[in-house]
């Protein structure tokens, strides 16, 4: 590096450089520390010199580092390179690995807004309870918002008795279930009906899977569709079915002679 007593024609000082290309003398220092963008002369006062040569790189170098080159694959990969083919192989290296970044900023603006949703309806802050919604988004687990309405000890009743993909084959199970027993009341089946006392036995069958047997469990089953009173679409059919399954069940137990131990059952009604 030439060394200058005064800063000659030609020269700039890496104040000069940093306010014609936009950055901070700190970045361009930073550039010199890290042997990767250095001045062509120094003063004898130790100010860094630049001539228009130096200015035209520093330009390529900002024109890749927008292209979201990181700065050890400009001076490592691109600067290097000597031919079209090799720097267009490059560039669609990178541009590979930016669509790749775009998809998966916008899955994550797609879950920062459903868990936002979540967040407003629950009302309270519960950052363990967010967690487990973030990571139902993430495994595409369409039952997500269901959470909010469980509370801990069920949580953790589904976590030990469940895995994620055997939660979400039983929910659509029981939503299926639930659409099937939603067809009857709206066609005016009677509870007492063959129909109906075929899909209050398979009720009941998936309320013992669920439970394990444990009825404190039942209750809660029973009682979430309850935890928002903001009376959606969804609460509103759940109420439904709730309502018509109750009566079926009453009639299924008399008939089959079981008395289930199930505390607060009558709530389902």
């Amino acid at each position: 590096m030439e060394k200058h007593r005064a800063i000659p024609k030609g020269y700039m000082t890496v104040g000069e450089l940093a306010k014609k290309m936009g950055v901070t003398v700190r970045t361009l220092q930073h550039y010199d520390k890290e042997g990767f963008f250095s001045p062509s002369a120094e003063s004898e006062g130790g100010r860094r010199l630049y001539t228009d040569k130096d200015l035209i790189r520093l330009h390529q170098i900002l024109a890749l580092k927008h292209l979201g080159f990181s700065l050890e694959a400009i001076k490592n990969r691109l600067i290097p390179l000597d031919t079209p083919t090799e720097v267009a192989k490059v560039l669609t290296e990178q541009a590979a690995h930016i669509k790749k970044e775009i998809q998966s900023l916008s899955q994550a603006y797609e879950e920062i807004e459903l868990l936002k949703a979540e967040v407003i309806q629950m009302q309270s802050v519960d950052f363990k309870k967010y967690a487990d919604i973030i990571t139902n988004i993430q495994m595409k687990n369409e039952f997500y918002w269901l959470i909010k309405r469980f509370d801990e000890p069920m949580l953790d009743h589904i976590k030990e008795h469940f895995t994620m993909e055997a939660s979400m084959e039983f929910m659509r199970r029981f939503e299926n279930l639930g659409n099937k027993i939603f067809s009857l009341q709206k066609e005016n089946i009677p509870p007492d009906s063959d129909a109906a006392q075929s899909l209050a036995a398979s009720f009941w069958e998936m309320v013992l899977e669920f439970t394990g047997g444990d009825m404190s469990m039942f209750s809660k089953l029973m009682k979430f569709t309850e935890a928002d009173k903001s009376g959606n679409k969804w609460e509103k059919k759940q109420a439904t079915i709730n309502a018509y399954i109750g009566l079926a069940l009453d009639i299924y137990f008399a008939k089959s002679g079981q008395n289930p131990v199930m505390e607060g059952s009558k709530e389902i009604e």
